[in-house]
Parts: C-alpha cells; sequence; structure tokens
C-alpha cells in the first residue's frame, strides 16, 4: 500500500509537469485564428461579383446607360421590391429607348438582354450588352455644344489626320453643313493641314435627344507620312516668312509673292487632272508649292495664306473660275481695304498685272466667284504705290521734237511701196 500511493504520488506529478510545461508553449507560441465568411443570400450563386440593387424603371435605365458609357459587357442587380409592373417588359422597354432614343446607345449598342432568376424574397438580373462600337470609340466621342467648338474639334482632328471624330450634339446642323464646315476649316489653316481628307458623314438623330454625327476621314497618304510632311510644312513656312523683306507691308507682300514664284513652277500635268476644289493632289496645297516646289492656282494662293498667317496678315483664300477654268487666289486687307492678288497668275503675266486689284478690275479680266460672301474689294492703293517705277535716262527727251519724230518727213500717199517699212496689206509681220 505504501509503494502504491508512492507510485500515485509520482504519476500526479509527473501529469503536473507536462500540463504546466505545456501551457508555456502555448503562451509562447503564434496563435492562429479561422473564421469563415458566409455570403449574403442573394450572392450565393456560382460567381460572387457584386450586384447592385434596383428597384425601378428609372434605377434600372441608370444602371444600363452606366454600363453602356463605361463600355461594360454585363452587369447584375438584385431587386427585393420591384415598383413596376413587370421587369421582363421594362427590360425590354430599357432596350428600345436606348437603341432608338439615346444617341450614344444608338451609336454604340446593337443589343440588350436580361436573364431574370427568381430567389424565395428577392430577384437577380443579369444584363448582357452588345456592342458595335470600341471602347476607344465609345471613349473618344466629344461633347459639342457651340460651333465654335466644333470647329476647335474639327482642326485638332484634320491637323493630327485622324481617322475617325465622333460628336455629341444638340446643334441643329445638317451633313451639308458639317461638309461644308470642314471644308472651311481646311482652307482658313494650310500651315495646320496638309491636305482635305475625303470625308463620309453619318448621323443619328434622337430628337430633343441631340444627335451623334460620326466623321469618317480618308487620304492618299498614311497618318505618320502626313504628320512627317506637316513638320517639313512649317519649316518653310517659317523660313521663307524670314526672307520677306521691305519697309511697309505692302513691299512685304510684293517680295512674299516673288519668292514664291521664284521657287515654285506651275504643275501644267496637275492643273489638268484637278477637275474640282478641294481635290486630294499635293499640287494643290501650300506643302506642293513651298516644299515640293510645284503647284496649281489654288497651291499658290494656300501658300501665300500660310505666309500670310505666319506674319500677321489679314488673307482668305477665294475659290472660283478663271476663264471657264477652276481657279483659286486670295484677298488681302491691307491699309483698311481689301484686294485681289493672284500669285499663280503674277508667276506668267507679271506682279503688276495681279496685285491690289479690285472687283471691278478682276471681273474684266473674267475672274468668277462667290460675290455675294466674299469682302468687297474697292481700294484705291495699287501696285505702283509700293514699287518705284524707272523713269527715261533724259526727261528732256519727252521735249525734244526729233526724239519723237515731229520732224520727219511724211509718208508719200501716192507712192506707198517707197515709204520705208510699208508694203502690201498682207506682208505685215503683225498678221503672220
Amino acid at each position: 500500500m505504501r509503494y502504491r500511493a508512492f507510485f500515485i504520488s509520482i504519476f500526479f506529478i509527473a501529469i503536473l509537469t507536462v500540463l504546466i510545461s505545456g501551457c508555456g508553449g502555448l503562451l509562447e507560441s503564434d496563435r492562429y485564428v479561422e473564421s469563415r465568411h458566409y455570403i449574403a443570400p442573394y450572392n450565393k450563386t456560382e460567381d460572387t461579383e457584386e450586384r447592385i440593387e434596383v428597384s425601378g424603371y428609372d434605377e434600372l435605365m441608370d444602371a444600363v446607360l452606366n454600363l453602356i458609357m463605361g463600355h461594360e459587357g454585363s452587369g447584375k442587380y438584385i431587386i427585393y421590391n420591384y415598383e413596376g409592373e413587370d421587369l421582363q417588359e421594362d427590360i425590354e422597354r430599357v432596350e428600345s429607348e436606348i437603341l432608338n432614343y439615346n444617341p450614344i446607345g444608338a451609336y454604340a449598342v446593337s443589343g440588350i438582354d436580361g436573364v431574370i432568376r427568381r430567389v424565395a424574397s428577392y430577384t437577380e438580373l443579369d444584363v448582357s450588352i452588345e456592342y458595335k462600337k470600341t471602347k476607344e470609340q465609345v471613349d473618344s466621342i466629344v461633347n459639342v455644344s457651340t460651333l465654335r467648338y466644333l470647329r476647335t474639334e474639327l482642326l485638332s482632328a484634320m491637323s493630327e489626320y485622324r481617322d475617325e471624330v465622333v460628336f455629341h450634339t444638340a446643334l441643329d446642323i445638317t451633313e451639308d453643313f458639317v461638309r461644308e464646315y470642314i471644308r472651311e476649316t481646311y482652307y482658313q489653316n494650310p500651315r495646320n493641314i496638309i491636305m482635305l481628307p475625303g470625308v463620309a458623314i453619318e448621323t443619328i438623330l434622337m430628337g430633343s435627344a441631340g444627335r451623334i454625327v460620326e466623321l469618317r476621314f480618308g487620304y492618299i497618304e498614311q497618318t505618320s507620312i502626313l504628320r512627317d510632311y506637316s513638320v517639313s510644312l512649317n519649316l518653310y513656312i517659317r523660313r521663307n516668312a524670314e526672307f520677306a523683306a521691305g519697309g511697309n507691308d505692302g513691299e512685304i507682300l510684293i517680295s512674299l509673292i516673288e519668292n514664291i514664284i521664284a521657287s515654285a513652277r506651275f504643275d501644267v500635268a496637275a492643273a489638268r487632272a484637278i477637275s474640282e476644289h478641294g481635290t486630294q493632289n499635293f499640287a494643290a496645297t501650300a506643302f506642293g508649292a513651298l516644299v515640293r516646289q510645284g503647284a496649281v492656282g489654288e497651291g499658290f494662293a494656300m501658300a501665300f495664306k500660310a505666309l500670310c498667317d505666319e506674319l500677321g496678315f489679314d488673307c482668305r483664300i477665294v475659290l472660283g473660275n478663271l476663264n471657264g477654268m477652276i481657279h483659286a487666289w486670295n484677298i488681302v486687307l491691307l491699309s483698311g481695304d481689301y484686294y485681289h492678288i493672284d500669285v499663280a497668275m503674277s508667276a506668267f503675266d507679271g506682279i503688276e498685272s495681279f496685285f491690289l486689284k479690285t472687283d471691278e478690275d478682276f471681273a474684266d479680266m473674267l475672274y468668277i466667284w462667290d460675290f455675294e460672301n466674299t469682302v468687297r474689294c474697292s481700294g484705291l492703293l495699287t501696285y505702283e504705290d509700293f514699287v518705284f517705277i524707272e523713269e527715261p535716262d533724259d526727261p528732256d527727251e519727252i521735249d525734244d521734237p526729233d526724239a519723237n519724230g515731229e520732224n520727219e518727213e511724211p509718208d508719200d500717199p501716192d507712192n506707198p511701196v517707197d515709204s520705208e517699212g510699208a508694203g502690201e496689206p498682207g506682208d505685215s509681220e503683225d498678221n503672220v
């Protein structure tokens, strides 16, 4: 019994030792706690994407439009107490509204579908959207509220040679109006735009919601090449402007014309091939005249305007006809009055014949243009006001009878054959 009590005491001491050392190990070691996350009932599906709660038609419409603006392909929604009468009918109504009455939806979306799953106390709705435009196209839509901003955006798109630009606007504009605005933007900015692009216009009209106007541009060269050309053109414009010389504005304008016609030839082959203004031919551009040094009338006019713009002159392009052929020239503001200037024809018949001319002067020379929509040119300045006309070496010769032939013997009318330089009428060189 004594031994048994001893062994029992030893056993309890050993057990106590183990328990004490074990508790110390627990206190000194890291503890890991694991807890389970229980997903809310409406998320207890194969996916765990967050669902947004909607309660009526207006919230459903907003939710779908938000997907479209973010170019999202799908959205998941939960509905507890729907305020509408029929959720499926409202989904179809949202699709019809967006495709037929929302400009951006009509532009970008080809279809909207909704899948409804009924659960005990709520409804799950999965919306999927099919797009006919890319996310980049949707993101690039520009909101335009004024014509001035429209022109600014057109200039930006055309000077960067983009393939496409899309406007969302409430402005009452037609396709013809947009097309003419593109032409005006081009002819007003020969320094920034190498050539007038071909353009396809698609308008999606949505009544009071405004309209989407999609412009797709086409060029005869790649965008990267046209951008390189633009850099070269501006370099040549700055160099030519630096060579402009004169003590007044009239003399500076004359020097610009002289520099252009001295370096650029008239491209006869291009003139025969071009049948309308704005044709994509480098000969009809400032780049053709200043960089490639070959141009037709439109190219000379564009080059002259580019240089005038660089120097701060008010200069405009006039598109018209001359002797039945399409032609282009310039109108310049000088000393408060507007004047016609034709650089291309100056290369053929002299600057003095086509510099600082009035409407009447050009009409007499068979120029035809949109007179009603063009500023009046009626100033009194002429080429001679800016260029020194050399007088005869001896002014007294004007009063010298011998010099003027006043002392010559008259021809004998009875003997025309004997008169110097005379002969039969058919022998005159002027009639050969």
